[in-house]
């Protein structure tokens, strides 16, 4: 009998396999002419606010689907198909992220024909979900500013996966003493080629320009 014990590294195996279905899940959205958009943040940032208001913002150019992703709750979900959104809610079942399978079965269960852009509200925190592939044709962050500025430093790697950084709730700023300025330095570094906007999902600040950068985007991609 051998004495020898094996290693076998599994996360570097389901990345591996994640790796290759998110790929096919962008080949599919690319047959489909659906843009995959990955939202993500932490708790509380205003994800589901941010979604709406930029629904409300673009709904009259393109065709709207969500897929909300919670642990254990549908509370998000119901919120968006209350205003005639198609919305399918993912229960994650403790896992604290979405991966490219995952992302699929919500798919499977919504009608791509009828949508233009189907966005993904990722489970919230800032670890998890920036290590996974979604299959998405782009990510998105929110920090927001009661949160703090510190954040590029303790979760680096959330910020150097994403195309966007949403600074939300810019309301706050006058009961802050967050520094915005200080936030753009630090992720630009991390990520030289991320856009950012600065947005208040409550009032609507900032949410134009941020839906005008989508809008370009789906309009690349459907045209593509």
């Amino acid at each position: 009998m051998s004495d020898e014990v094996r290693l076998i590294d599994v996360k570097e195996d389901i990345q591996a396999d994640n790796v290759r279905v998110a790929q096919g899940l962008r080949d599919r959205m690319a047959r489909s002419k659906t843009f995959l958009l990955n939202l993500m943040s932490s708790p509380g940032s205003g994800k589901t606010t941010t979604i709406l208001r930029t629904i409300e913002e673009l709904r009259g150019r393109y065709r709207f689907g969500v897929l909300e992703a919670d642990i254990d709750s549908k509370v998000d979900a119901e919120l968006i198909a209350a205003r005639g959104i198609p919305a399918v809610q993912l229960r994650t079942g403790g896992f604290c992220h979405l991966d490219a399978s995952m992302v699929v079965q919500g798919l499977d269960a919504m009608d791509l024909a009828a949508l233009d852009v189907v966005i993904i509200e990722n489970v919230g925190n800032l670890v998890c979900p920036a290590e996974f592939d979604t299959g998405a044709i782009r990510s998105v962050m929110i920090l927001s500013v009661p949160e703090g500025d510190d954040k590029p430093l303790k979760y680096p790697l959330m910020f150097s996966v994403s195309d966007v950084l949403l600074i939300n709730k810019i309301d706050y700023l006058g009961f802050s003493d967050f520094n915005v300025s200080v936030v753009r330095e630090r992720a630009l570094k991390l990520n030289p080629r991320i856009e950012i906007f600065e947005i208040s999902s409550k009032t609507g600040q900032g949410v134009d320009a941020w839906a005008d950068w989508l809008s370009r985007q789906v309009g690349t991609f459907l045209n593509g």
